[in-house]
């Protein structure tokens, strides 16, 4: 009897309409804050599954002296006039100088220096303050007894090779000690402050040889400049492949994470060569300078003609036979005569004073190679970019296919490549290593794994299907629930879709799996007239054409698309239909049309539409542990974002949130756009002036409440995808707030029991089977040896991997209030891998996820911004621009499907 009456009197707060809550809410609010959480601990390890032996790319690693204490000296470097170092490059040079002239008042001690502001050194060294002169020589070419800068020199005198002294200015200055026993004592179970830091300088010691070997530095990963691990992905871009290596704490002790790892860089080789390929045009005259001078800003470049390299600032307005400059002639032989001043053209200083000759680039503009305020121009067919320089730009649809292709490796050929580089790598002979007393062993660490059954699921026809290898299928098959489809019609932007033949063949597959879809109202094509214009001109007029045809709305608009990815149309289109309309839409474009083909486009309509294609058995019987028991919410939570440097694009943050419980398959999304590359979501709670809650919690409690019967959920399972362990204090503090004080705006007293578990694709752990050459079967788990010493965490890999290596997903739960067993939440994380409704394959990462991720990218598209001025980029403290909303006939809807 208090259960009903507490239901019937919080049903009252969650039945819309709320009322208007007063501003003094916000008050009690804040002073029921939670108190700060920390991440739980382990508490016990799983059983279910059969055994499997297993290798990990983990290195085991012994400390032979963890009494060492690392020291921590800041490190200033200076040019002569006191202006600040801020280049690794130099900054290396000149440590790597320092240590060479001053060893002796080291006395002798090695260092391993950051790159930046800090180095470090095992023991102390004689003194905590130094100051040094660093002097180093590089080569350069002169001409008449002053410096020129290799091409807009004096040209009276043929130039020379020579030597000029740079002198710089060092300090040092002891900061902190970094004791090695925290890592010892970490591994223990203890929770010194210290082990990241020490961890931290291990990798340092780690990158410093990469460095001193000439490695592209990123983040943990280095790269050679081997032509061997280059492969073309096209545009002037180049994968690269390289290594990642990480000291770890696990289970099993010190760990060396190594890896495989490819990044981004320009193909290396002549300038205008790398132009035509960046902007796929085969004649220089269709070069956009434009883009050309956003692209190569701040490259550097090799000239041809003196080997001397350059940073290019930025491209000439005018071509090479335009520019002219003042050039200082001497007319006699007397030291006296200064000469006549000439003006001339870049072109004609090359080829009359230099005797170089300048063919292709005459007509086009040249790259400034000085000073803002001091030109230096070189002609572009004299420059070539040099290897090792990033690409951090988005690549095309194109490029990241041919770039996932050419960099696959099957499990064989990565467990050679991470092996060998241990086995090759010089780690025992490093000085700070040996200090330490640190030895890694060369072979691969053998761990215990587990492998889950499969989840049984149900189909059409109340049939049981149990999938194989992660996979199942609808032959023969109908789908569980299937929808009828009566008010549709298609439209099709593309003139090479035979329409007609789709829709029989649409409507005869969907016969076969038990939906029942009418002939289309209409078919409409598109005026061949505007497909010059614009694309959201083109969707306006399509709009025109519909609506004369059509007396009201459809339910359902099928859009033939002309391009398969990265189509303009697709953004302006799912605007129109699901803001302004409020159109249900599944946008196609067929190569082939095929009963599998047709069979996957009917998922997305059936799921959009309101379908089920199937169910878990558990879930079809209301049999899921600690779930059907409790009205239960699941969340997944992603935040996707623009392209590095682009300050103007604004984050998306997209939440999904199961709906009509105890079903754990169907899922809404709230979607809203937040600052540029912050990772925090920051609208889950947005109370407004007006004392209403504009916040994405509000939005999934009220859909959970209005589809479950008017049950208020008791759990929450939140899923959080895309932080680092470094953010996990912030998710499990800030964000977890943020969800609680949404739910005590409804006028809620009673917070549900959370638990909040982070999911991680981006690392670098992968599990390989001890006895076999293929990925390790789907389900596979480990919990063990490999995993963090206390926090609760563990790999799965839920999925089949056909190509290249299997990447596991790394789950770590930070918070479990409602109580899950090891067994019972891996067996949950498992099954939530096979109620993804668009396909028939088990997910490598959880549904709800995937689904939170697919809808910021579909709404994201509403206000894809185009290329902005070069200045915008820059840009900080950009508005942030509102996303429009969905339309209330399509919000509930699984629109992202």
């Amino acid at each position: 009897m208090e259960e009903t009456d507490r239901e019937r009197d919080n049903s009252q707060s969650l039945d819309p309409p709320l009322p208007t809550i007063q501003p003094n809410v916000e008050i009690e609010l804040e002073q029921v804050d939670q108190p700060k959480r920390s991440i739980t601990k382990r508490p016990g390890y799983g059983t279910s599954g059969r055994h499997i032996l297993l290798l990990a790319n983990h290195f085991k690693v012994s400390i032979g002296n963890p009494d060492e204490v690392f020291y921590q000296y800041s490190v200033s470097i200076s040019f002569e006039d006191n202006t600040a170092v801020d280049s690794k490059v130099i900054g290396r040079k000149v440590t790597d100088k320092l240590y060479e002239t001053y060893s002796s008042e080291l006395a002798g001690k090695r260092f391993a220096y950051d790159g930046e502001k800090s180095l470090y050194t095992v023991g102390p060294l004689p003194q905590n303050n130094f100051e040094f002169t660093v002097i180093l020589e590089e080569s350069i070419a002169r001409s008449n007894g002053s410096v020129s800068d290799g091409s807009l020199g004096d040209p009276s005198k043929r130039s020379k090779r020579s030597l000029q002294s740079k002198i710089f200015k060092v300090e040092i200055s002891y900061a902190a000690k970094v004791p090695l026993q925290s890592v010892s004592h970490a591994l223990q179970g203890a929770e010194p402050e210290y082990v990241q830091d020490t961890l931290r300088v291990l990798d340092i010691i780690l990158r410093q040889q990469a460095a001193k070997r000439g490695c592209l530095l990123v983040r943990q990963s280095f790269f050679h400049d081997d032509s061997r691990m280059f492969t073309d992905v096209g545009g002037g871009v180049i994968g690269v492949r390289g290594l990642y290596s990480s000291f770890r704490p696990t289970c099993g002790g010190l760990s060396l994470n190594m890896d495989v790892s490819t990044t981004l860089i320009l193909k290396p080789g002549p300038v205008v060569d790398f132009l035509l390929s960046n902007q796929n045009v085969k004649d220089p005259r269709y070069i956009d300078w434009g883009k050309a001078k956003k692209m190569l800003k701040n490259m550097r470049i090799k000239a041809t003609h003196s080997n001397m390299e350059f940073k290019i600032i930025g491209l000439s307005e005018k071509p090479c036979n335009q520019l002219f400059f003042p050039l200082k002639v001497k007319s006699g032989s007397s030291a006296r005569d200064d000469g006549e001043t000439l003006e001339i053209s870049v072109y004609d200083y090359f080829v009359k004073h230099r005797n170089i000759e300048i063919n292709a680039s005459m007509y086009m503009p040249c790259l400034d190679v000085g000073k803002p305020k001091r030109p230096n121009y070189l002609p572009l067919e004299l420059c070539s970019l040099v290897s090792l320089q990033r690409y951090t730009k988005a690549l095309s649809a194109i490029q990241r296919a041919s770039l996932v292709e050419k960099s696959r490796q099957k499990p064989p050929e990565r467990i050679r490549v991470v092996t060998d580089a241990v086995r090759n790598s010089s780690y025992d002979e490093d000085p700070l290593l040996i200090s330490c007393g640190i030895s890694i062993e060369k072979q691969l660490t053998r761990i215990d794994g587990r492998v889950l059954d499969a989840p049984k699921l149900k189909v059409g026809n109340n049939e049981d299907c149990l999938p194989r290898n992660g996979r199942w299928n609808f032959n023969n098959k109908k789908l569980l629930k299937p929808v009828q489809i009566y008010d549709w019609s298609i439209v099709n932007f593309s003139s090479s879709c035979d329409t007609s033949h789709l829709s029989r063949e649409l409507i005869n597959c969907g016969r076969n799996k038990g939906i029942q879809i009418e002939r289309p109202y209409t078919i409409i094509d598109e005026d061949s007239q505007c497909r010059r214009a614009s694309p959201l001109t083109r969707v306006e007029k399509m709009f025109e054409r519909i609506m004369t045809k059509l007396n009201d709305p459809p339910e359902f608009l099928l859009c033939v698309l002309p391009e398969r990815k990265n189509c303009d149309l697709y953004g302006p289109w799912k605007k129109k239909c699901l803001s302004t309309l409020g159109i249900v839409t599944q946008c196609i474009s067929p190569a082939k049309i095929t009963d599998q083909y047709l069979t996957n486009v009917l998922l997305k309509m059936n799921s959009k539409l309101g379908g089920i294609n199937s169910l878990l058995a558990i879930e079809h019987s209301n049999r899921i542990p600690l779930i059907t028991d409790e009205p239960t919410m699941i969340l997944g939570m992603d935040v996707s974002h623009g392209s590095p440097g682009r300050s103007d694009v604004p984050s998306i943050a997209a939440v999904v949130g199961s709906r009509s419980w105890p079903l754990i398959s169907r899922y809404r999304a709230a979607v809203r756009t937040q600052s540029s590359r912050v990772e925090m979501i920051e609208a889950l709670f947005k109370p407004l002036a007006n004392g209403q809650d504009d916040g994405i919690m509000r939005e999934l409690l009220l859909d959970f409440y209005n589809t479950s019967n008017k049950r208020k959920p008791s759990q929450i399972i939140v899923f959080r995808d895309g932080v680092s362990e470094s953010q996990f204090a912030q998710v499990l503090n800030i964000e977890l707030n943020q969800m609680i004080k949404a739910f005590q705006y409804l006028g809620e007293t009673d917070v549900p029991k959370f638990t909040l578990i982070v999911a991680q694709k981006n690392h670098h752990t992968k599990l390989f089977q001890a006895s076999a050459p293929e990925n390790v079967p789907c389900g596979t788990v480990v919990d063990t040896h490999v995993v963090h010493p206390q926090n609760y965490d563990f790999f799965m890999c839920s999925h089949a991997g056909i190509i290249g290596t299997s990447r596991p997903a790394h789950y770590h739960v930070l918070l479990d209030e409602i109580g899950f067993s090891p067994d019972e939440l891996q067996n949950l994380i498992h099954s939530l891998s096979y109620v993804y409704q668009r396909s028939t394959t088990a997910l490598s990462i959880v549904a709800p996820i995937s689904y939170a991720h697919l809808a910021a990218k579909q709404v994201g598209q509403f206000i894809k911004l185009e290329d902005s001025s070069e200045t915008s980029s820059g840009q900080t403290n950009v508005p942030v621009p509102e996303l429009p909303r969905l339309h209330k006939n399509v919000a509930g809807s699984m629109f992202f499907c």
